[in-house]
């Protein structure tokens, strides 16, 4: 919907590019506003904006004014009959979620059915477009982050479990584990997890713990069969011995810890945290095959980097040097990788050769 810039808050999520009078985007779509892009959007200028009608916390937007002419009313009118779209879904799910983990800190048990039923629409969805997967990393904010990654790293799961060959049931119960492997964070005190500052030695070792925690909670569910449970007190454990809460080693840990480590790892690398920018999902898939090689399971990385493969010929991607390119071919054995010819150059550019340059963002259409 488009409004007013004076009606924008931060948590706004822009709908459309935001073009200046030069013509060149100043903020892409799908960017979480901040009170800091805000004040920039400002001193440009620009009167009014294109929005999500969900904020990046999952609760709707309301602006005490919407600018429409006649056929935006009957757009807006056929709006109301529509399916929601994967944005709308994620951020409402991580708001449900939230809602769970403040009963799980009450003291209340674990719902499981509940939360099958918070992420379960968004599995279905992501079935119909798989590039959604690699954009997740857009809705991240410093205050929602742990709700938004629960789900997340669910979605990101079975994924990688149906693309692996994973039964239906199988998916779902590697889904559940992914969702709720975080859920002993419930059992840490609040001033720990909203904490603005670095966590002591000793505040980093409690956090540790949360694997143990997320187990204790979900040990009596009847709905988590024994490999999820172990999935989820296992799902920091990494190959090479390096993990928690146990360190072990290869083929002690179970295949569905496997696969969550990978969606959780990615997820959290993409994402923005309170020290550390977002990073392209292109260039974290590389950094887990490469630079993290020996800590997580190949196979998992390759079925999730599969999803790329379903990025179309011709869209449009920013490289890390700022310049933008259209995508030429897609080599399914190197897919972060593809042969782009620049926009403004005409040139053709061999990602697989420029090792220096990477796909930073693909431009939603």
């Amino acid at each position: 919907m488009r409004v007013l810039i004076k009606e924008v808050q931060e948590g706004c999520i822009l709908s459309e590019d935001v073009v200046g009078s030069s013509g060149r985007s100043i903020v892409q779509k799908k960017t979480v506003l901040t009170s800091e892009l805000l004040g920039v959007l400002k001193a440009f200028l620009v009167p009014e904006l294109e929005v999500e009608k969900t904020l990046s916390s999952g609760h709707p937007f309301i602006p005490n004014e919407i600018l429409l002419d006649d056929e935006e009313v009957s757009r807006e009118e056929n709006e109301e009959q529509r399916e929601l779209t994967f944005t709308e879904l994620f951020l409402q799910a991580s708001r449900s979620f939230k809602k769970e983990f403040r009963s799980w800190q009450a003291g209340l048990p674990v719902d499981v059915t509940k939360v099958r039923s918070i992420i379960f629409p968004l599995i279905e969805k992501i079935d119909h477009n798989q590039v959604d997967l690699f954009q997740l990393h857009h809705f991240s904010t410093e205050e929602d982050y742990l709700y938004q990654h629960a789900v997340a790293v669910g979605l990101i799961s079975s994924f990688i479990s149906k693309k692996l060959g994973f039964n239906k049931g199988e998916i779902v119960q590697v889904a559940l584990a992914g969702a709720l492997s975080d859920c002993g964070m419930a059992k840490l005190s609040e001033g720990i997890l909203n904490k603005k500052t670095p966590l002591t030695q000793e505040e980093y070792q409690e956090v540790k713990n949360h694997p143990t925690n997320s187990y204790r909670l979900i040990q009596s569910t009847p709905f988590i069969r024994e490999a999820g449970k172990i999935a989820i007190f296992q799902h920091h454990e990494r190959l090479d011995g390096s993990g928690y809460p146990l360190g072990e080693k290869g083929q002690k840990i179970h295949q569905y810890a496997k696969i969550i480590g990978v969606a959780d790892t990615f997820h959290a690398m993409t994402s923005q945290r309170l020290y550390r920018k977002k990073q392209s999902p292109f260039k974290v898939l590389e950094m887990m095959l490469q630079d993290l090689f020996g800590q997580f399971d190949i196979a998992s990385i390759r079925a999730l980097q599969s999803g790329i493969l379903n990025i179309s010929i011709g869209s449009i991607v920013k490289l890390s040097n700022g310049q933008e390119a259209e995508i030429l071919f897609i080599d399914e054995n190197a897919p972060t990788r593809p042969l782009v010819k620049g926009l403004s150059t005409d040139e053709i550019i061999h990602l697989q050769k420029n090792r220096m340059l990477f796909i930073d963002e693909v431009k939603i259409p």
